[in-house]
């Protein structure tokens, strides 16, 4: 199992970065066409653990370049077929979704899709999931009770929950969560909710601060991936949490599953190798390497999380699909008119 903790999570460095190897690994001398460009948007500890893991079974190596998923959609829309990179991996959905939207992504292999269940992949078959997470809320068991917490993540908008509720709205998966209430509620509830977060709730500048925050007693509840509690539980020990996750499911949007996953560029001059890498990713290898490195739920059948995660069978969450959710691009336009961004 590869370790992971919160500040490795948290840290999404910009740059190159040299391929990951397998310590000890002796890899004989690569030619130019098997060194893959990955433009990569998800966090680090299970892409070097499913690089390491590749290289080790291919003998392939890899060239990530870290960013923020939306800025490396924007970088890849713009380098268009001068893009150099091979793979796009991204931390959310819809900034593959804008990338396949401009026609830059190539089919994936009807065997690679296969291995994955059809909704957690693109319609048109251009990407495919790598691992899923879902949109809980963290409270603090000291500051407030579970069963006090509300059955839909829409009450949280009221004065009852004035100064007491830690959201991002910066986060791309609480973006995603937006589109999700939009449309299950419809465009005026999601822009209600969201004014009524703004009036009523505390802003903070991502989702593991607002865990934190939780964590540390300083607001009772947060709005989070589950990733992000669990990473704290494995630095700060399960003895040792002041919180606690919730789940709400009655297919409410307050548990919205959520996927990171990848694509090869048409672009690709490296395109039999960089399918090969995407197909690493939903074997059970592949799968096995990412979720060992971060608490996010395999999508193939039969990988088993090493983290005590709820199971994903019985999450009960809201009937929207990473490809419902498009490229997100209305989230935006909704946070700006509730003066959220």
């Amino acid at each position: 199992m590869y370790d992971v903790t919160r500040r490795q999570l948290m840290h999404l460095g910009i740059g190159a970065a040299g391929a990951a190897m397998l310590p000890g690994l002796s890899v004989p001398a690569r030619a130019e066409d098997q060194t893959l460009a990955l433009y990569n948007g998800q966090h680090r500890p299970p892409v070097e653990a499913l690089v390491a893991a590749f290289t080790a079974a291919t003998g392939i190596a890899v060239v990530t370049r870290n960013g923020n998923s939306a800025q490396l959609a924007s970088q890849l829309i713009e380098e268009g077929a001068n893009s150099p990179a091979d793979v796009f991996w991204s931390e959310e959905s819809p900034s593959l979704a804008a990338v396949d939207g401009k026609g830059l992504l190539a089919p994936l292999d009807p065997e690679t899709l296969k291995q994955i269940p059809e909704k957690y992949t693109a319609r048109d078959g251009t990407w495919v999931g790598a691992g899923a997470r879902c949109r809980v809320v963290v409270y603090n068991k000291s500051m407030i009770e579970a069963s006090a917490l509300p059955k839909s993540v829409l009450d949280f908008a009221g004065e009852a929950w004035a100064d007491k509720v830690a959201f991002a709205p910066n986060s791309g998966a609480f973006q995603q969560q937006v589109v999700a209430v939009a449309l299950l509620k419809g465009r005026d509830a999601a822009l209600a909710w969201l004014k009524g977060l703004r009036q009523y709730g505390r802003v903070y500048n991502s989702d593991s601060a607002a865990v934190e925050a939780v964590e540390g007693g300083d607001i009772p509840v947060a709005l989070s991936n589950n990733y992000y509690w669990y990473a704290l539980e494995q630095e700060l020990g399960p003895d040792n949490m002041n919180s606690a996750l919730y789940f709400i499911g009655n297919g409410d949007p307050g548990t919205l599953i959520t996927v990171s996953g990848a694509g090869v560029l048409k672009t690709s001059k490296k395109a039999e190798a960089a399918q090969r890498f995407v197909s690493f990713m939903v074997s059970a290898e592949g799968q096995a390497a990412i979720v060992g490195a971060i608490a996010e739920y395999p999508l193939r059948p039969g990988v088993v999380s090493p983290f005590p995660l709820k199971p994903f069978d019985q999450l009960d969450p809201a009937p929207v699909t990473p490809a419902d959710l498009g490229d997100a691009a209305d989230a935006l336009a909704l946070l700006r008119e509730a003066d959220l961004a």
